[in-house]
Order: C-alpha cells, then sequence, then structure tokens
C-alpha cells in the first residue's frame, strides 16, 4: 500500500493523471458485491512467487562458462524466515478452493453441467503453460545455435519447468472441486483434518527411527493431500462451514505446529528446497508447510474484511490488484523467464554481474539483487505484454496454429522431462 502511494507521488503529474483515470475506469465497472479481499489475497500471494524465486534463489557463472542454480540459502540460513513470508501457497490454494466453490454453486444455478464447468476451468489454466512451452521450445535450439552453453540452456528449462509442478497439482485439486464440496456440506471444516493427518503419517514413516527402511517414493503420497488441505479449506470457507472461530483456531493451533516440528522434531527451517540439503519441506509438501498453511489460511480468513475495506478506499491499489489477477497466470509463468532474459546474456560478459550472475554468499550479492527487482519486474511486465494472449481465450488463434503451440509445447515437455 505505501508502495503504490510513493509510486503514485514520485510520478509526473501526466503520469498520475493516467493512473488516477484508470482507477477510476477500474473502480466503475467493479460490481457493489465483488468480495475484493479474495483478489486482494490472490494478487498478495501470486507476487510472492516470482519475489521468492528473484529472492532465494540465484545463478552463478561456474568456471565452464555456464549458468549454474544456487541459493544465498545455502550461506544465509538466517533468510530461512523470509520464506515463511513468501511461501504463500496455502493462501493461494485456500482462495482459489473458495472461488471454485463459488464458481461452481453458480454454474450449477444456471444449468451449467459440471464437465463444462471444469473444462472451462482447466482450459484457462492450460493456455499460458502451453504458450511458455511452446516458445521455450523455439527459443531452446536458436539460442544454442546463438553460441549459449548447454549447461546453461538446461539450467534455463529447469528454472521455467520446476514451477509448473503447481499447475499439475492445481488441475487435480481444481478436478476434485465437486467432491470436496460434498466432503465440506456433509463434516464442515473437520473434512480437512484426514488430509493433514495423512501427511502426519507419511512424514512419521520417512523421519522415525525407521526411515532406512522406508521407499524413496513414500514422500510423494504428500502431493495430493498436503497441497489439498488449504483448498479444502478454502472449499470450506466458501460454503459457509468455516468461519472466524474456525479461523482462529487455525491461526493459534498451525501457530503451536509449526513450533514444535521446528524446534522439538528439528524440520528444515526453509520453506523453499536449499542445494545440497538431505530435506526439504515443499517438494513435496512436509507438515510444516500445513501447519504454515494453517496459520496464514487463519489469518487471511480473519483479515477479510478489514482488507476489503481497503481495497474500497484505495482504489489505485484496487486497481493494481485488479491488474495482477488478470495477468496470473502469464506472471507465474514467465517470471523465469524474465530472470533469464536478463541473467543469460549477463554470463556473456568479461565480467560476472554482482547479484545477477556471482555467487549467492556475501552481503554484496544481497544488497545486489535487491536493486534487480525493479529491473526484473519491468522485465516481466515487459515480457507479459507480449505474452497475455496466451492466457485469454485464442480467438485469434485458429486451428492449424492451435496444433502448432500444441505441438511445440509437447517437444518442450519432451525436452524437459530428460533434464529435470
Amino acid at each position: 500500500m505505501a508502495f503504490a502511494d510513493l509510486a503514485v507521488r514520485t510520478a509526473g503529474p501526466r503520469l498520475r493523471h493516467k493512473l488516477d483515470a484508470t482507477a477510476a475506469r477500474v473502480e466503475a465497472r467493479t460490481p457493489a458485491h465483488r468480495d475484493r479481499a479474495l483478489d486482494g489475497l490472490r494478487a498478495v500471494a501470486l507476487l510472492s512467487v516470482p519475489v521468492g524465486h528473484w529472492l532465494l534463489g540465484g545463478l552463478t557463472l561456474g568456471p565452464d562458462g555456464a549458468l549454474h542454480n544456487t541459493s544465498p540459502l545455502s550461506t544465509f540460513g538466517f533468510l530461512a524466515p523470509v520464506s515463511w513470508v513468501l511461501q504463500m501457497l496455502g493462501i493461494f490454494f485456500l482462495v482459489g478452493g473458495y472461488a471454485s466453490a463459488l464458481s461452481l454453486r453458480r454454474s450449477a444455478a444456471r444449468g451449467v453441467p459440471t464437465g463444462t464447468w471444469l473444462r472451462g476451468r482447466l482450459a484457462r489454466l492450460g493456455r499460458p503453460v502451453l504458450g511458455v512451452a511452446a516458445v521455450w521450445a523455439v527459443l531452446l535450439p536458436v539460442l544454442y545455435a546463438a553460441g549459449i552453453p548447454a549447461v546453461t540452456l538446461r539450467t534455463g528449462v529447469v528454472l521455467v519447468v520446476q514451477p509448473l509442478w503447481f499447475v499439475g497439482i492445481y488441475v487435480l485439486v481444481t478436478a476434485l472441486t465437486p467432491w470436496c464440496v460434498r466432503a465440506a456440506r456433509t463434516f464442515d471444516a473437520w473434512s480437512a483434518v484426514p488430509l493433514l493427518a495423512s501427511v502426519a503419517v507419511v512424514d512419521l514413516l520417512r523421519y522415525g527411527p525407521w526411515a532406512d527402511g522406508m521407499p524413496s517414493w513414500l514422500a510423494l503420497l504428500n502431493l495430493g493431500p498436503g497441497w489439498l488441505f488449504a483448498y479444502q479449506l478454502g472449499v470450506c470457507w466458501g460454503e459457509g462451514r468455516l468461519g472466524r472461530r474456525g479461523a482462529r483456531l487455525l491461526l493459534l493451533g498451525g501457530g503451536a505446529l509449526f513450533a514444535v516440528l521446528l524446534l522439538a522434531f528439528h524440520y528444515p527451517a526453509s520453506m523453499v528446497g536449499v542445494p545440497g540439503a538431505d530435506r526439504t519441506n515443499s517438494h513435496p509438501p512436509s507438515l510444516l508447510v500445513l501447519a504454515l498453511a494453517c496459520v496464514q489460511c487463519g489469518a487471511a480468513i480473519l483479515l477479510r474484511e478489514r482488507l476489503d475495506a481497503l481495497l474500497r478506499r484505495r482504489h489505485r491499489l484496487w486497481a493494481a490488484v485488479v491488474a495482477v489477477n488478470l495477468s496470473a497466470m502469464t506472471i507465474f509463468c514467465w517470471h523465469q523467464t524474465a530472470l533469464l532474459t536478463l541473467a543469460v546474456p549477463g554470463s556473456l560478459l568479461a565480467a560476472a554481474v554482482p547479484g545477477l550472475t556471482t555467487p549467492p554468499d556475501t552481503a554484496v550479492w544481497l544488497l545486489a539483487r535487491l536493486a534487480w527487482l525493479p529491473v526484473l519486474a519491468a522485465t516481466l511486465l515487459t515480457l507479459a505484454r507480449l505474452t497475455h494472449r496466451f492466457e485469454t481465450p485464442w480467438t485469434g488463434i485458429r486451428g492449424p496454429h492451435r496444433a502448432t503451440v500444441a505441438l511445440l509445447a509437447a517437444a518442450f515437455a519432451g525436452y524437459a522431462l530428460t533434464v529435470v
């Protein structure tokens, strides 16, 4: 909020007038019944993804002249609490569950079959993913022919593909929405408890004294229930089965569980993977991730009314929230490409670029990376203007062109599977 106001105050008179006019148009087109808090929560959770990846991930120019993935968390362990704030997938799934339950209910009232509703939701998720995959399928051979090292290209593919796991998981939980709604109506918010218990059992098996005898694939059992947990809470919230009392229980109980897991059971402090660490919380999600999700979801529900009131008062801020939501999948799919757009050319320079291609193991790197954030944001904004058409309905992309996009995306997926 303060940043948005500062940006407007420091802008020129003509730009301020344009921003005010845009905010007024957005305000006039917003229905009075719109729940602005949900859009605000979604925007915050979404923006935490690129900011988190840009701050807690790094690229190092190796002796081979190629870029390699690394992380400042390997050196600066005290940054782990930053990941508690920037890992907001719990809120994203919460809002997604709420919105899906509401959308499904409205579609049913209009007589729209559940299958039709689901196909529409999945198409909105799939178009941007196909777009980024198709573009990278074209870029890879071009960059290789231009002399970019194969190792750098592999690093780039890993950066682009890894966040897209989220889309696959989100497709899964979205497909389960009708059953989530039935569970919420039958068991209220208690319908999320078995999901929490399932993750706890798997964690007990893979981290207990008998862990050496457990199969390596056991952790994958947490993928479904781990991310469905917050989504189910969102469905319960949307169905009116989770209120402020339940939110307080989530906030306090989740905070207590988080502290116990961290201090007594020595779970890794970071919410994101750290290179070289033998345990990770997020891939797949551990019980600590669900404890954090409880805290975030409880706080989000309790702050809903205040956030809604804030966005009704601050029209410029509301316009920014609308803009982010309209480009949600574009931001998610292309934010790592924005980093690579700067880092790959930087890797070709005679000297390493501080905060961009230097090892993230000094305070200088941290300060430099913070200075790069506005540049990264501007680069992402430029890419979004070029690629947003993949997020909107493909009315201008005819059948043959759609087949080409799908074929290129499949080619990129095949290549990605060999390097990720």
